[in-house]
């Protein structure tokens, strides 16, 4: 069944071009269709300007600039009197946080993990298809108020824990780059961002206040401070409009970017009063170091995908850097995805298993106050590892780790990761790389391949390490350049292995191909695969 545009009341110069799930009217209610209308008028255009500050100092560090912490803003970073908003209701203990997209049956299966928070993904682990964009608001008003189940094909019935045993909700929309082609204001397209956060803030962010918590977001791919101020203009113009109290608001920002990297202090400041802290999004990290310093030489070469850990220096210095900026100014410091998911094979998952303790482990005596795991399955592991060193207290925001001294130079130390550039890492990118955007391309944004949960973060360090590779014409461990011959094939090898005939993986395969191998670098992978999404 589907829901009818011409029952919803749509603001003047707004037009939906969708088909509507049933149930769609729940969500694109008048106040919320305003507050996007409103939105869209007075912040696109900046955060278009910013998008284009993003292009320009890429320009400057393929030029051969290096990233610094910026001189312009010491005097935040040196003024030790500032602190963050304290922890808002529900966000105190964060000791385990499961992720995962806003699919019907994953809402519950998250919703009774048992985890402290679900970070309820509308960006890298979800599709920008319509559908689900919709679908998924509706999952989360449904889920607040109660009014959702699902039954498998199977018959197997979900069916929601209490209420008391539910975790907090924090909704991560689309990152700023991503248009919402589906809805236009005055004929242009929208911020997959700012239709993200009204839906959700206008429908199912008032029923969290009524609940006594309130709107509360992830923030993705910011690459500035300047970002982050407009995401707190945002947040003020929303709370204003609703007539609700500075602060109503909480946002952590995934700090994912390099650039970010050396502006977490800042990042933090711009949105103070509505800050949670900060979170390393590892993969999304990795990524962002390839893209930076694609073309900047053997320095930024990084090995195989699979050795490049949270141990090696340059990601060392990036948590902890991370741990003391956020204690320092009274902020959660959220540690990254763990991306192993269960196996039925016995040996596999003793490995797994074994894998996310020690990563969780480092973690916790690194300082972190909690973490990420991507399935359920985890969450009792990672609760149990935290709470070895954090015991009854809701987090070690006290532990100011003032041992910690991160220089610029510690975070652009890529040069210094220790692996190997092998034919078996190049195949395993093509392969996970291809097998992933076919899912999305289908409305599937979080896969499990190979033992691995993967999301588009993960996918774009495949794609970009071929990309980088190609570029430089680097030499693998067999002794063959990489070439885009020599890609092709080992693209045609690999798509041969997958089940199913060739024709079902064309669209995957030449939008993987074109993402890393033309010579102009996308910047997300995500942009060219929506623009084949209907």
């Amino acid at each position: 069944m589907t829901a009818h545009i011409e029952n919803l009341d749509i603001p003047a110069g707004m037009e939906i071009t969708g088909e509507l799930p049933d149930g769609a009217e729940k969500v694109l209610t008048p106040k919320a269709l305003e507050l996007i209308v409103d939105l869209h008028r007075k912040f696109n255009g900046d955060r278009l300007e910013r998008l284009e500050a993003r292009k320009v100092r890429q320009a400057e560090i393929a030029a051969g600039k290096d990233l610094d912490f910026l001189p312009e803003t010491a005097e935040v970073r040196n003024d030790p009197s500032w602190q963050v908003a304290p922890p808002a209701p529900g966000l105190e203990d964060r000791r385990v946080e499961v992720t995962g997209p806003t699919y019907k049956k994953m809402t519950i299966n998250a919703l009774n993990s048992g985890a402290k928070v679900w970070l309820a993904d509308q960006e890298d682990a979800n599709t920008p298809q319509w559908d689900s964009v919709i679908q998924g608001q509706i999952n989360l008003l449904d889920s607040l108020n109660r009014e959702i189940d699902f039954t498998s094909p199977e018959g197997k019935e979900y069916k929601l824990a209490p209420d008391e045993d539910l975790p907090t909700i924090v909704v991560r929309p689309r990152g700023w780059h991503m248009p919402e082609k589906h809805i236009l204001i005055d004929g242009e397209e929208t911020s997959g961002s700012l239709v993200d956060f009204a839906l959700y803030f206008a429908t199912a962010g008032q029923v969290q206040i009524e609940k006594g918590r309130g709107p509360y977001f992830y923030l993705a791919k910011m690459e500035s401070h300047l970002e982050a101020r407009l995401w707190n203009q945002v947040f003020e113009h929303a709370e204003d409009a609703f007539g609700l109290a500075r602060g109503t608001i909480r946002a952590t920002v995934l700090i994912e970017t390099y650039t970010a990297a050396f502006e977490m202090e800042e990042i933090l400041y711009e949105l103070r009063e509505h800050s949670a802290g900060l979170n390393a999004g590892r993969w999304d990290y990795i990524f962002s170091v390839i893209k930076n310093f694609r073309s900047r030489g053997s320095d930024f070469l990084l090995p195989d995908r699979s050795d490049v850990t949270m141990t090696v220096p340059f990601m060392r210095a990036y948590t902890e850097l991370l741990v003391r900026t956020c204690h320092k100014r009274g902020a959660h410091a959220i540690g990254g995805m763990s991306a192993f998911v269960p196996s039925k094979d016995e040996a596999a998952n003793k490995a797994a298993f074994d894998k996310v303790r020690e990563d969780k482990s480092r973690e916790a005596s690194n300082g972190f106050d909690g973490s990420w795991v991507a399935h359920p399955g985890m969450v009792a592991l990672c609760k149990e590892v935290f709470t070895e060193t954090l015991g009854d207290k809701p987090n070690q925001i006290d532990n100011k780790r003032e041992d910690v001294s991160v220089a610029a130079s510690d975070l652009l130390d890529v040069k210094s990761t220790p692996g190997s550039m092998t034919e078996a890492g190049l195949r395993t990118n093509v392969s996970v790389g291809i097998q992933y955007l076919r899912a999305w391309l289908e409305g599937n944004g979080a896969v499990a391949i190979n033992g691995l949960m993967e999301d588009a973060a993960t996918a774009e360090i495949s794609r970009s390490q071929v990309w980088q590779w190609h570029d430089a014409g680097i030499t693998l461990d067999s002794g063959e350049k990489v070439t885009k011959e020599l890609v092709e094939r080992i693209v045609a090898e690999e798509v041969a292995k997958l089940p199913g005939d060739d024709a079902g993986w064309k669209d995957a395969t030449d939008t993987f191909v074109s993402v890393a191998l033309d010579p102009e670098y996308v910047d997300f992978l995500t942009l060219p695969a929506y623009a084949r999404m209907p």
